[in-house]
């Protein structure tokens, strides 16, 4: 299968070279230092089993998507529109796209914009770049999928290239469930600048984290919203399963970028003004990332 990544970050890296192992024709989409790297010495994936090099293709163009079957769509919520304008003239018509992005609104957004098909994808993998060309993983991987007209082969594909992925019927409660944890985490670790493992163990850390969880529970069910399984055992695994895993946020504030904390926090705020449910703590953190971005 031709696969093109838009927006080949960590996550992107990622599942890219997932993919292109297994031998499907893969090129990644990203900002010249990675590309630049990537075709000088080809992409490196650190995991706790390996360290390996790939060749694979890379470009900084959007128009590197032409042909592709099928496109992770993999830029910040922030870039979702700009970055759906930019592959739309290069897309195949019987593309598909996943979105693998976090927030809960973005598969909505792109099919305002794109006829292809578009996939949902509730993603849950720790990663990072550790520099350029160069992604580290810190655990997980798995993947919960909408169901749709390509999703079976899309599953096929990811699972035989060694991503666990799950068909869901009800992908929106996975993606909230997702947001969940992000909103119980990504924050606190953009501020204090600390991994899960190390974060959970402040003072009043647990704390916190219940009301922050407390208060997204309370808008999801306003929202009409059915959470999968137990969302609190799962925020608290997270600081199990990737201990060392610093927060997409705090990637971000780290390196001066604008970060995603609209679409996190950010949302449980909006949709809790909207539905009259008070988020205190959520709006608190939010107000502070929106005070470091700032910076």
């Amino acid at each position: 299968m031709k696969i093109a990544v838009m927006g080949a970050g960590a996550v992107g890296c990622y599942y890219g070279f997932r993919l292109a192992r297994a031998g499907h024709d893969v090129v990644l989409i990203g900002r010249p230092q990675h590309v630049e790297a990537i075709e000088r010495q080809g992409l490196r994936l650190e995991t706790q089993t390996f360290d390996e090099y790939i060749r694979i293709s890379a470009s900084t163009e959007e128009s590197a998507v032409q042909g592709a079957q099928l496109v992770l769509f993999c830029v910040k919520s922030t870039d979702t529109e700009s970055g759906a304008a930019a592959i739309q003239p290069h897309l195949a018509p019987h593309a598909v796209v996943l979105s693998m992005q976090n927030g809960v609104e973005n598969a909505d957004r792109l099919r305002a914009l794109l006829p292809q098909e578009v996939i949902a994808a509730a993603v849950y993998v720790g990663t990072e770049m550790a520099g350029p060309g160069h992604v580290r993983h810190h655990g997980r991987g798995e993947l919960i999928i909408e169901r749709s007209k390509a999703s079976d082969d899309v599953a096929r594909a990811l699972i035989a290239a060694g991503v666990p992925t799950e068909i869901s019927d009800d992908v929106r409660g996975a993606l909230w469930a997702k947001l969940i944890t992000n909103c119980a985490y990504n924050a606190l670790s953009a501020v204090t600048q600390l991994p899960y493992g190390r974060l959970v163990k402040g003072e009043g850390v647990t704390v916190v984290l219940r009301d922050l969880v407390a208060e997204c529970m309370a808008v999801a069910k306003a929202d009409g919203v059915t959470l999968p399984g137990d969302v609190d055992v799962a925020v608290r695994k997270i600081a199990e399963t990737a201990a060392g895993q610093y927060a997409s946020t705090a990637q971000d504030l780290a390196r001066g970028k604008r970060s995603e904390i609209d679409h996190l926090n950010g949302l449980i705020v909006r949709r809790g003004e909207a539905l009259g449910i008070a988020t205190p703590a959520n709006r608190l953190l939010h107000a502070i990332v929106k005070l470091l971005e700032s910076k």
